[in-house]
């Protein structure tokens, strides 16, 4: 039983770490030399990158980070732990991912809105639930113009989704806490929206 714990621990460690990698950061690091984070947000995200390297360079982004949640949830689901009939060793390496990813152990505690990760890991725990909310970011996004809204709306309906996809009551929760913390990083974003100044997809 230690020795599962114990596997467990590393496992949340290791998804962290993963969540960590700077991916946005990085990209722009190479392609230009400057430091996405005094850009645009000073999100490492795939939004703000799009603002210095464009559209193809956005999609890269958010592949590179929903990766990262996907292999976190692998990774965690290959150990055999006390209470993993109930997912909770998916979902604790979920929530460390996409910590990592807004407080990046490599960038000073400093990171992205964890949206693309957030989505990786959900694709990962069930992939009804992740496609869904997937369609439904891109559709909000596309007729908004705005990314923010489409994140917000598409991880608010998160936790209904994998209810109705007949989840287990772990992801459910894991979903709606998620929803909080990514809508939480999103608050100056919220700000801009109520003041009419929110950057629009160009």
């Amino acid at each position: 039983m230690l020795g599962k714990l114990l596997e467990l621990g590393l496992t949340v460690i290791i998804a962290y770490l993963i969540g960590s990698i700077p991916t946005g950061y990085l990209i722009v690091k190479a392609k230009t030399g400057q430091d996405i984070r005094t850009v645009g947000s000073g999100s490492t995200g795939a939004t703000n990158v799009k603002r210095v390297l464009g559209k193809n360079y956005f999609f890269l982004v958010m592949a590179l980070d929903a990766l990262k949640g996907i292999i976190s949830v692998l990774l965690a689901e290959h150990f055999i732990t006390a209470g993993s009939s109930l997912g909770i060793a998916p979902v604790l390496a979920s929530i460390a991912v996409i910590i990592g990813h807004s407080k990046s152990v490599f960038l000073q505690f400093k990171g992205g809105k964890s949206v693309a990760s957030g989505v990786g890991t959900i694709l990962a725990l069930n992939w009804e639930a992740g496609l869904t909310i997937a369609i439904v970011w891109g559709f909000v996004t596309y007729t908004t113009k705005y990314v923010s809204v489409g994140s917000i709306i598409a991880l608010v309906l998160s936790p209904f989704l994998m209810y109705f996809f007949n989840a287990p009551a772990a992801y459910i929760a894991y979903c709606f806490l998620g929803a909080i913390y990514i809508i939480y990083l999103h608050r100056e974003n919220i700000k801009r929206l109520i003041a009419g100044n929110e950057n629009k997809v160009r």
